[in-house]
């Protein structure tokens, strides 16, 4: 008997080498199926509470063709987050069991969301940096172990590649226009470069999932490799856009092929993911006020599903 679950362990680890898929009726480990549901409620709880920084400004963007862009790329984060919650229910968890864990704080999210977004110009930098985080990290996902996780990132990453298009767009016409809207470029530049390098997560020895991530093959790539492919795609970027670069520590290393970079500030990152970011509560609140107002289309869908539940029983 002791034997067993080892030899299914064995036979789990060998199918994940050869590149097979894990599916929902598989056998796996507890702790698989546990990093797995935090991993893609973690980022499910993003991509919802992410569409508030950007919704706040639609009715304020420069332009019905703006709004109406803005608005289809809040939808887009709403669907991605449907489809994750979806994946994460093949788990064996219920939705109502992640949205409570979401509101009493238990499930995470990504910190970059509970900085505000106070100009037009951060739309801008959201959809470039943010989501250009994203993408680095998304790519690799589309390899990941688990199958529906898998095969949801592929819609996702096409879409975001398109949310970061949008953003850099808007950068490029702030940084060649008016003084003030380049100012307005680099001030948003500077305030949301530093956080974004933070949505990689603590270095891959202070992470506490990282090391059985890797094994499992849930994440191909660690922390400071994607934080590092992000770092060098992004320099000449800021240098086609002519804003000066927020990192004034970072240098060309030869040797090493990448850019050496300053030092980010973790306890900031640990104070915004332990609560006490600039809008984390408020962030919380409104969910939890958005959901509670939306109670009634989830009863009526219930009650209707019941109905026609009952009436093919009564035709059967």
């Amino acid at each position: 008997m002791n034997s067993l679950p080892s030899d299914l362990e064995r036979a789990f680890q060998a199918k994940i080498d050869n590149e097979y898929k894990i599916e929902p009726k598989d056998w796996m480990p507890a702790g698989y199926r546990k990093n797995l549901i935090r991993q893609i409620s973690q980022h499910a709880h993003s991509e919802v509470i992410g569409m508030q920084p950007e919704g706040h400004w639609i009715t304020r963007a420069p332009s019905l063709r703006r709004k109406a862009v803005l608005l289809a790329k809040v939808q887009d984060e709403a669907g991605h987050g449907l489809y994750l919650y979806s994946a994460t229910e093949t788990m064996g968890i219920t939705r109502a069991e992640l949205i409570d864990a979401l509101q009493t704080g238990q499930a995470k999210y990504a910190s970059i969301f509970n900085y505000p977004t106070q100009t037009w110009g951060d739309i801008g930098t959201v959809g470039w940096l943010v989501d250009g985080a994203a993408i680095c990290n998304q790519v690799s996902l589309q390899r990941t172990s688990y199958g529906p996780y898998a095969r949801s990132m592929i819609r996702i990453c096409k879409e975001e590649s398109f949310h970061q298009r949008q953003g850099y767009q808007i950068m490029m016409e702030l940084a060649k226009g008016t003084p003030e809207q380049k100012s307005m470029a680099q001030d948003s530049l500077n305030r949301f470069y530093w956080p974004s390098l933070m949505m990689f997560g603590p270095h891959d020895s202070e992470s506490a999932h990282s090391a059985k991530s890797m094994k499992w093959k849930i994440k191909r790539e660690t922390n400071d490799d994607l934080r590092q492919k992000f770092i060098d795609q992004t320099v000449p970027q800021i240098e086609f856009l002519g804003l000066e670069h927020p990192d004034k520590d970072l240098k060309w290393n030869e040797e090493r092929g990448h850019y050496d970079a300053g030092e980010i500030d973790w306890e900031e990152f640990h104070n915004v993911i332990n609560g006490n970011g600039h809008c984390n509560r408020q962030r919380i609140s409104h969910h939890v006020a958005a959901h509670e107002e939306g109670a009634w289309v989830r009863d009526a869908q219930n009650a209707y599903n019941a109905k026609m539940k009952a009436r093919r029983a009564e035709a059967a």
